[in-house]
């Protein structure tokens, strides 16, 4: 190995650790929340860490439900949200109150070691599926429904979702031939114990959890609209995970209002935006 660069790499590793310190395992007891640091994995420090890279499947298998809110209508999407970068998406929880953890980000080091990040995410004890609560990432995702033009540009936000917590897990092998993909899941599925103190969610490289539209919270109120809109998956909105690149989490399909299953785009104009849910692409 070239020695010039491993010094480099020393020293950027080292000025990144120092900078984030406090972060290394704090006490469990620790509620004051401590100042969010800048994101190295675009900065300088890049070079030395294995970054991860979070990318939001297009919306899939859209449906209208008219049971979920009597009187309302909702149109349903699945999501999947994929890890694709050089590390893991990592993220550990200590516990502040009944109901949450504030959780700090750990990145990996491309030679060895690592770092540990406050980006301000927090973790949140949630009703979800199975009837169970769960330790779930807050702001993990948001879904919204902008109205779009003649030429396909989302113009104005008409309508947000209820759902933004979701579990980093390793559920499903989506692309296994990425560097540094492990052939096993490392990270399981997120806790449901009211009484812990610390837990670890994460998403390897190539893996992804998958949220089928019939989920609790899968779906955003569409009644009493007509007309052309962007129906939009956001990954990681307020970037409670720091990435390597921060403009790719937007996914979106075109659709027309009231929806008719099977003619989804009724002719409207606009690009579906993000890779297609597959179900052959998944181990």
């Amino acid at each position: 190995m070239n020695v010039g660069v491993r010094a480099v790499e020393v020293t950027l590793l080292a000025a990144v650790a120092a900078a984030t310190a406090g972060f290394d395992d704090p006490p469990a007891g620790a509620a004051q929340r401590v100042q969010v640091e800048p994101n190295p994995c675009i900065a300088a420090e890049a070079a030395v860490l294995r970054c991860p890279d979070l990318v939001m499947r297009r919306p899939y298998g859209l449906y209208t439900d008219r049971l979920t809110k009597p009187g309302r209508t909702v149109l349903r999407g699945g999501n999947v949200i994929d890890s694709i970068g050089r590390g893991p998406a990592e993220l550990r929880g200590v516990r502040t109150s009944r109901r949450y953890m504030r959780a700090y980000q750990r990145i990996y080091a491309r030679r060895g070691g690592r770092i540990d990040v406050n980006t301000g995410a927090r973790l949140e004890f949630k009703f979800a599926h199975q009837h169970r609560y769960w330790w779930k990432f807050e702001h993990a995702a948001r879904f919204e429904l902008w109205r779009v033009d003649g030429r396909g540009r989302r113009t104005r936000r008409v309508r947000t979702g209820p759902k933004v917590a979701y579990c980093l897990r390793d559920l499903t092998h989506t692309r296994p031939r990425l560097p540094r993909s492990p052939w096993r899941a490392v990270y399981p599925a997120c806790s449901t114990d009211p009484g812990r103190r610390r837990v670890t969610l994460g998403t390897s490289v190539g893996w992804a959890d998958v949220y089928p539209p019939a989920y609790p919270e899968q779906w955003i109120d569409v009644t009493g609209l007509r007309g052309c809109f962007a129906y939009v998956h956001t990954a990681d909105p307020k970037n409670g995970v720091y990435e390597s690149n921060e403009d790719n989490n937007r996914a979106q399909v075109i659709v027309r209002l009231p929806f008719r299953r099977g003619h989804r785009r009724g002719g409207c104009p606009g690009r579906d935006v993000g890779r297609r849910f597959e179900p052959g692409d998944y181990y």
